[in-house]
């Protein structure tokens, strides 16, 4: 099935759209953090927009100008972004089976392809509304992300510090909304509590934004865990009717 970005009319805006597009406000007014502290770091206006438009996913975006900021070179900068967007590669692998992309569309959700837009895909239940999650939140926060870093970027020192401005808890509200229907269950209650314990003791140790990576480590991790027993209880199964 070719996959293709939802048209949105008011009677079709289905639970997927609007969780994309409330996703999409808040980590879009995110973007006029960036801006600002991309431009105290040294960066042009048109260098804080490439970013946005260019490298589009803020957490490789915020290493990169945590380094310059802090005196590195311009490749280190690259390589901590780099790193950081290793993760995106993972979603894509996930998300190229579910919405099924083809043709030119396919590019377009390769640069499209982050952790609001899979996540929000992953969090609905049926293929089409996944495929509307995914164009609504990765449309919208490229969107959104781009005019707020052009704001954030223009108005600079009048902002001051954007993290006095609660924009920096924008983006973690728009994940636990996400977040929250799915821990009904122990299992997931636990894994979350794990993910974060393991977040909160690797903030400090590392530099910003591989804690959630470590996260997914373990997310993974257990995943794997959890699915082990059921293979071995399958092949158990399979060999005892034989």
């Amino acid at each position: 099935m070719e996959s293709s970005p939802p048209t949105l009319r008011p009677s079709t805006w289905t639970p997927a759209i609007r969780m994309g597009l409330s996703i999409a406000v808040a980590t879009g007014l995110y973007g006029i953090s960036f801006g600002a502290l991309a431009v105290a770091a040294g960066l042009t206006v048109w260098q804080a927009m490439a970013l946005s438009l260019l490298m589009f996913t803020g957490g490789s975006q915020f290493a990169f100008i945590g380094v310059i900021a802090g005196g590195g070179a311009g490749s280190a900068a690259l390589g901590a972004a780099a790193l950081l967007g290793v993760r995106n590669a993972v979603y894509g692998m996930q998300l190229n089976a579910m919405i099924a992309p083809t043709g030119w569309r396919k590019a377009v959700a390769a640069q499209l392809t982050i952790d609001e837009s899979a996540a929000t895909a992953a969090g609905q239940t049926t293929p089409d509304e996944q495929r509307r999650g995914f164009w609504t939140a990765g449309v919208g926060v490229f969107v959104l992300w781009n005019l707020f870093t052009l704001v954030g970027a223009v108005l600079g020192d009048a902002l001051g510090d954007p993290r006095r401005w609660g924009l920096d808890g924008a983006a973690v509200a728009a994940f636990l909304a996400l977040l929250w229907p799915r821990l009904q269950q122990r299992e997931p209650v636990a894994l979350a509590v794990v993910c974060g314990v393991v977040t909160a003791l690797a903030v400090p140790l590392v530099p910003p934004g591989l804690p959630i990576l470590l996260a997914a480590v373990v997310g993974a991790a257990w995943g794997w865990r959890g699915r082990t027993p059921d293979a071995h209880g399958d092949a158990s199964r399979t060999g005892g009717a034989a």
